[in-house]
């Protein structure tokens, strides 16, 4: 029996070690830079102000049970302001409860990837919330490009459309608002 202890102890220590030998799962930032990579554009880093900004949305949608961009809390482009961004994005979805399959099913839907791949984005943000009635998980990403100018005022540098070209302030997902 004095053999079956060390053995013992070889294969907990083994087992044990491989476990903590696991590297550490990709953070959202990460997993949203590498496939930006992989298909030519920079990586994007976390941003606090951005993740405040998700997770609010997040939190908003799942207390409503309510997948919109603009009613669950309020519109976009006055949630977005605070990051002071030249071009701003957000994906939003509700149904997986980790990331990476939230993140392939946006992959998957032009508009969405193309959110993702916005030119020269350099920041995101990342949340997810848990409805308490359905039990469902509420998702939102905001990406943004650098940050406006201090001298230039909101309309002072806006173009006039062209005759039969609606005036878009902002465009998400496709949609001229």
């Amino acid at each position: 029996m004095k053999s079956a202890l060390p053995i013992s102890l070889w294969l907990t220590l083994v087992l044990c070690g491989s476990a903590f030998a696991q590297p550490a799962p990709a953070s959202p930032a990460e997993m949203i830079s590498n496939y930006r990579v992989q298909h030519g554009e920079g990586p994007v880093t976390s941003d606090a102000t951005l993740n405040r900004i998700a997770h609010e949305q997040a939190a908003a949608m799942a207390s409503k049970d309510l997948l919109d961009h603009n009613s669950a809390l309020a519109p976009f482009a006055s949630r977005v302001a605070a990051a002071k961004s030249q071009q701003s994005a957000e994906n939003i979805a509700y149904g997986y409860d980790n990331f990476p399959k939230t993140l392939d099913m946006w992959i998957d839907s032009p508009a969405h990837q193309k959110n993702l791949l916005m030119p020269g984005a350099l920041k995101v943000g990342v949340a997810s919330a848990k409805s308490p009635k359905t039990h469902r998980t509420y998702w939102a990403m905001v990406i943004t490009s650098g940050e406006r100018s201090q001298s230039a005022s909101s309309s002072a540098h806006r173009t006039a459309p062209r005759r039969g070209e609606e005036a878009c302030r902002m465009k998400i997902l496709g949609l001229c608002l």
